[in-house]
């Protein structure tokens, strides 16, 4: 893997971070507050994930299916 690779690995995962976090304590914000959250469409609550997903590397990222998929068939 080249170091371009690693770089946008480590920066997709920081921004799924920092995603995670503003991007959900503002909906909680609006939500302790009282405010509507109707507004707000479900692929913003998804998108950071999707960020951390592609900044794993591979073997995390089979090891994250694989937890996904126990948790359906159980």
């Amino acid at each position: 893997m080249s170091w371009l690779e690693n770089t946008i690995k480590k920066i997709m995962l920081w921004v799924g971070y920092l995603g995670v976090v503003i991007i959900y304590g503002g909906f909680l914000f609006l939500l302790l507050s009282g405010r509507d959250t109707r507004g707000i469409p479900w692929f913003f609550l998804l998108s950071p994930w999707i960020c951390i997903y592609f900044g794993l590397s591979e073997q995390e990222q089979r090891s994250a299916i694989r937890w996904l998929l126990s948790r359906f068939r159980r």
